[in-house]
């Protein structure tokens, strides 16, 4: 296989407020977006020729990503201006596609190990994966190694029809040939298609897979997705470590970042460029810090997800946070995690801290309750207590 379509055009309503002013695809995990890690994984395993289907705030992905050379890769772009599905997406990219292809999704986190399987496939094929949460993503029937029904998600809505259990769910990733471009026209999604190809007499194999293949579909999987990638960190000082920092297991600290004095740092942790640490701030493990942060001294942060030009004042507390690029908390914010429930689509019950958009101003000791989602660019003034969920430009005051 020489060939991948990535399907990288949706925006991700459910992920507000991060996907306001980017598309799915870009949320930035560990210091890069998900897109990345699955051209990278791609060029990993060989692929090299790519076609990208790109729509919700597509420029974003062009400077992203470009021609595909850095990452060793040719990329060609085809647009869908409106998203209108897989099979829509996918019939964009047919007049670019070789006969054998594969699809993969654009947002999904991807390792090279889990392509691999399909790689070596001949069409028509289907990656599948056993999950104990299926509710996402579309469960499929197999019987005798082949693919029965692909089943697409919305039949799965109702929590009275839910299966408790481990259940076999499609991943997304194809092994198609040509002859799939016939069956699009007239169905809303690739799953969809498949069965058509499956009524009509065609034949498709289930592959299972066990590597990494993890959905980003609520704001707080976005940490899920992050302590995965940072498992794999490889551990590097750059920048200037001052005396007395105590670092302990894998830690990346990326060019022109400094690291004052007695900092503790415990890995994995990723902290891009041109940021300045403490001194006195406490790193616990699975945080990623973006680039040109400033985290003031006596400040803790674990298991939390920083984005580029971001100021922590001093004292802070940031547990299982996920805090977007531009932000500006003065000082003395209390983001501790707690199980609760956050209605998006259902009820969920998660153990998660803030989750605040781009933007945010936060004035001094501002308590924010386990579960807040702070739209972008919301103004808190100071010593005040937030929680539930803020549409963006809002004002605390």
């Amino acid at each position: 296989m020489k060939q991948a379509v990535i399907l990288a055009a949706g925006e991700g309503r459910r992920l507000r407020p991060f996907t306001v002013n980017k598309p799915k695809a870009m949320i930035s995990i560990a210091g890069a977006p998900i897109l990345q890690y699955v051209v990278e994984s791609l060029a990993q395993n060989g692929i090299r020729d790519i076609v990208l289907v790109v729509g919700y705030r597509k420029e974003q992905i062009f400077d992203c990503m470009g021609s595909g050379e850095q990452f060793g890769v040719d990329i060609k772009y085809v647009t869908q201006e409106r998203q209108l599905g897989t099979t829509h997406a996918l019939s964009k990219a047919k007049a670019a596609v070789n006969d054998e292809f594969l699809v993969l999704p654009g947002d999904k986190l991807i390792e090279a190990d889990t392509i691999a399987q399909i790689a070596a496939a001949r069409p028509e094929a289907i990656l599948v994966k056993k999950m104990e949460d299926p509710f996402r993503s579309a469960v499929v029937t197999i019987e005798n190694g082949m693919i029965k029904e692909a089943t697409r998600p919305e039949r799965r809505v109702s929590t009275q029809s839910r299966e408790p259990g481990i259940q076999i769910v499609n991943t997304g990733i194809y092994c198609l040939s040509r002859a799939i471009l016939d069956y699009l026209k007239d169905e809303p999604s690739i799953p969809a298609a498949l069965n058509s190809v499956i009524a009509d007499g065609g034949k498709i194999r289930a592959l299972e897979t066990a590597s990494t293949w993890l959905d980003v579909v609520y704001p707080w999987d976005i940490l899920s997705l992050n302590g995965a990638v940072l498992r794999r960190v490889q551990g590097q000082l750059g920048g200037i470590i001052e005396t007395g920092v105590t670092i302990k297991g894998l830690v990346s600290v990326d060019e022109n970042t400094i690291i004052k004095s007695n900092c503790y740092i415990a890995g994995p942790v990723v902290i891009g460029r041109g940021c300045e640490i403490g001194p006195n701030v406490c790193i616990l493990p699975a945080t990623s810090i973006g680039d040109n942060v400033v985290i003031a001294p006596f400040t803790e942060v674990e298991n939390s997800v920083i984005g580029s030009d971001v100021s922590v004042g001093p004292g802070s507390i940031i547990q299982d946070s996920v805090i977007d690029k531009g932000c500006a908390i003065t000082g003395h914010l209390s983001a501790i995690s707690g199980e609760t429930e956050i209605k998006i689509d259902g009820y969920h019950r998660v153990k998660v801290g803030a989750m605040l958009g781009e933007g945010c101003s936060l004035g001094s000791n501002v308590v924010a309750m386990p579960g807040v989602i702070a739209g972008n660019y919301t103004q808190v003034k100071a010593l005040k207590l937030i929680s539930g969920q803020t549409p963006d430009r809002s004002l605390v005051v």
